[in-house]
């Protein structure tokens, strides 16, 4: 049966794309397995355990183990897909990825849901801000952090295609679909959604369709913004980062995730050695996150759609 994808605009939670895929990819290929820390109903997961229990490792609570057991999987030629919230698989098991999976470059894949102010009522403590920069700190790991569900079967699909650790974001609210089906997706290559001349905001997760947003809403008051979607923060689209900083103003760096090393800090590094230019950072500002709904809280942290436009207002000088 073929992969059924979610009509544009539709506000979908990436973690249902999550099991969709798992279970489509599950009937493709027989060469990779889930492994489970006791979450599959939070991270998405849940319809492959009820659809082909035996393509699934179930670890409990142990999420160190499990990490430090995917390396001996991946050692019998099995492809381990990794699953748990990001604070248990970004944090707990931090020192067995970076020792058992990335340093021996493993063909382990790290797929972590709760992430951001996306978790919403879960909390501070669920609310995982820092994984983007734990993870590309690591070397021989790639990061890739997907816009919406369409976008995240396809980067899944070219994740199990990809030799060597993979760290994946998987966000838990609905969020609009901004890419068809079918859209192409490659490791490393950044996708430019939207033409600009004055602004250009790059983003990823979630914050891709608040950008889209921003750049509509500035349309109207004459200031033309350009949307990239950075959906593979390691290795960066180097190419892309400094088209948009020859070619507009100034660059607004948009994600779910603290300032303090995440994307938009990528970017920076990008900037500061290959074509400096003006920046300006939506983000998490250094600061521990808070419960609250998934539709209200990126107003209270700033990380909204009318933040990024007035970013951008500031760098066109309007």
């Amino acid at each position: 049966m073929a992969l059924e994808y979610w009509n544009v605009g539709e506000e979908v939670s990436v973690r249902d794309a999550f099991g969709r895929v798992l279970v489509d990819q599950a009937s493709e290929r027989e060469d990779w397995v889930l492994l489970d820390a006791d979450v599959a109903g939070g991270t998405g997961a849940k319809p492959l355990v009820g659809s082909n229990p035996d393509r699934v490792m179930q670890f409990g609570i142990a999420e160190q183990n499990m990490m430090a057991a995917s390396a001996g999987v991946a050692d019998t030629g099995l492809i381990p897909v990794v699953s748990t919230f990001a604070a248990f698989g970004c944090m707990r098991a931090h020192e067995q990825f970076r020792t058992a999976v990335a340093y021996a470059e493993r063909n382990v894949k790290l797929c972590c849901s709760h992430i951001g102010v996306d978790v919403g009522p879960d909390g501070a403590t669920a609310q995982m801000f820092e994984d983007i920069a734990t993870m590309r700190a690591i070397p021989n790991v790639t990061v890739v952090v997907p816009a919406d569900a369409n976008e995240f079967m396809q980067a899944f699909k070219a994740v199990l295609d990809h030799d060597g650790p993979v760290y994946m974001r998987i966000g838990r609210s609905p969020t609009p679909v901004v890419y068809e089906a079918n859209a192409e997706f490659k490791i490393g290559k950044a996708n430019r959604v939207r033409e600009g001349s004055d602004v250009t905001v790059i983003a990823c997760g979630v914050m891709v369709a608040r950008a889209l947003k921003a750049a509509e809403m500035l349309e109207a008051e004459g200031i033309s913004v350009r949307v990239v979607n950075l959906s593979t923060i390691k290795p960066i689209d180097v190419d892309e980062v400094v088209a948009a900083a020859r070619e507009t103003s100034g660059i607004v760096t948009a994600e779910d995730h603290n300032i303090m090393g995440g994307m938009g800090s990528a970017v920076a590094e990008c900037l500061a050695e290959h074509h400096p230019a003006r920046v300006k950072f939506i983000g998490i500002k250094d600061v521990f996150g808070k419960s609250g709904e998934h539709d209200e809280l990126p107003t209270m942290f700033g990380i909204d759609a009318d933040s990024v436009a007035a970013a951008c207002r500031e760098l066109a000088g309007k």
